[in-house]
C-alpha cells in the first residue's frame, strides 16, 4: 500500500531522556494509561487505520459496530458509507486514529460498477422497484461512446434515496414517505470510465461493468441512471465495489471474517495503519522536543525549518519514537496545533 505513513507510535527508548524529552515521554506515558482505560477493560489502547473488505451484506455502521464491541474501543468510525449491497474497500479508524479522519472527507475513490440497461429503479440501484423502459437495447458500442459525456467535471442530481438533507431531513425519510424530494445538482470530477465487460445474455438487459475513478461525493448509481437517460433505455446500478478510498486499495484490504477472528484473538493490531496514514500530502516536521512540549499543550511555536505545508496549510507533527503526535497550520513560520493525539480517549 501507498502512503502508510511513518511507524506506528510506540514508547521512546532513549536511555537517558533530557528533561524536555523526559516531559513529552511523561505526557505520552499519561495518554497511553488514558486511553488503555477508554478501552473499557480491553487491556490496550488501540490506535490506527483498519482498511477492511467489506462483504454485501452489512451496512458500514455495522462493521464499526463490531470493530467496537470486540476491540472495546471507545472512539471509533469509518471513511465513507458504502451501501448494504454494495462491497469493497471501507476504511475504519479506531481511537486516536478518529481525529485524523477529516483529513480523508477528499479523497478520491475508485469503483467497480455494473450498469444493466432496460429499466429503472425507485432507488437507481437493484434494491429498488424496476420498471422496464421500451426500446431498443444499447449495444456496447452505443454505451462506450456515451460515456465520453460523463468524463471530466459533471452536474450530477443525487437520488432520491441518499442521505442528503432537504430542509433538515434525510432524502430518503421523504422518499420512504412517498414524497419527492427536491434535490439540488451538486458538481462533481469522473475522472476515468471504462468498460471493461459487457454481458448480453439477455439481449433486452444488456449490463455492463465499468470501471470509475472519481472524485469524493460522486453517487454511482445516479451515473449509472444518467448514462440510461442518454441512451434512453434506463439504467440502475447492478453491483457495486469500492476498489478504493484515496490511498487504501482493495488488494490491502482485510476481509470481514479474519477482520472478526483477529479482534477475537487480541491480534487486530497487525492490521492496523499507523494514525496518519495515506496523509503524505502533508509534510512531516519533527520540531525539538520543547516545542513539541507546547503543541502537545496546544500553543503557537516556531519552526525552525524551511517546509511547503500540504492542503489548508497543514502539517503532520511527528515525535521520534511515537509518529505522528499532531496537525498544525504552519503560518508565517509558525505551528498552530489543529488537533493534537496525545492526551485524548480511545
Amino acid at each position: 500500500m501507498t502512503g502508510t505513513g511513518p511507524p506506528r507510535p510506540g514508547r521512546e527508548a532513549a536511555a537517558s531522556p533530557s528533561g524536555r524529552e523526559a516531559g513529552l515521554e511523561a505526557t505520552a506515558r499519561a495518554s497511553d494509561r488514558q486511553g488503555r482505560r477508554g478501552d473499557r477493560g480491553s487491556g490496550r489502547g488501540l490506535s490506527g487505520v483498519l482498511v477492511v473488505a467489506k462483504p454485501a451484506g452489512p451496512t458500514s455502521h455495522d462493521v464499526v459496530a463490531l470493530v467496537r464491541r470486540l476491540s472495546g474501543a471507545r472512539r471509533v468510525g469509518h471513511g465513507g458509507t458504502l451501501d448494504p449491497f454494495a462491497s469493497g474497500v471501507l476504511p475504519v479508524f479506531v481511537g486516536s486514529a478518529t481525529r485524523m479522519a477529516e483529513y480523508h472527507l477528499h479523497d478520491a475513490k475508485a469503483y467497480r460498477a455494473v450498469a444493466c440497461f432496460g429499466a429503472t429503479s425507485t432507488t437507481d440501484d437493484i434494491e429498488g422497484e424496476l420498471t422496464p423502459v421500451g426500446g431498443p437495447a444499447p449495444t456496447r458500442a452505443d454505451v462506450e461512446a456515451a460515456l465520453g459525456a460523463f468524463t471530466g467535471p459533471i452536474v450530477q442530481r443525487p437520488p432520491a434515496f441518499s442521505a442528503v438533507k432537504v430542509a433538515g431531513r434525510r432524502a430518503y425519510e421523504l422518499a420512504r414517505r412517498g414524497e419527492r424530494p427536491e434535490l439540488r445538482d451538486r458538481e462533481v470530477e469522473i475522472h476515468e470510465l471504462r468498460l471493461t465487460d459487457w454481458d448480453d445474455a439477455d439481449p433486452a438487459a444488456p449490463c455492463a461493468t465499468i470501471e470509475v475513478r472519481c472524485s469524493a461525493g460522486t453517487y454511482v448509481r445516479a451515473l449509472a441512471r444518467d448514462l440510461g437517460e442518454r441512451l434512453g433505455c434506463g439504467a440502475y446500478l447492478a453491483a457495486l465495489t469500492r476498489t478504493a478510498s484515496g490511498p487504501f486499495r482493495l488488494e490491502d484490504a482485510t476481509g470481514l471474517d479474519e477482520v472478526r477472528r483477529l479482534l477475537a484473538d487480541g491480534a487486530i493490531e497487525r492490521r492496523l495503519l499507523p494514525p496518519d496514514a495515506g496523509l503524505d500530502a502533508y509534510p512531516g516536521v519533527t520540531p525539538p522536543a520543547a516545542d513539541l512540549e507546547a503543541i502537545v499543550r496546544g500553543q503557537v511555536v516556531r519552526l525552525r525549518t524551511d517546509v511547503t505545508p500540504g492542503p489548508g496549510d497543514l502539517v503532520r507533527v511527528l515525535a521520534p519514537g511515537r509518529g505522528v503526535i499532531a496537525m498544525a497550520r504552519l503560518r508565517d513560520g509558525r505551528l498552530h496545533p489543529d488537533k493534537v493525539l496525545l492526551g485524548g480517549t480511545d
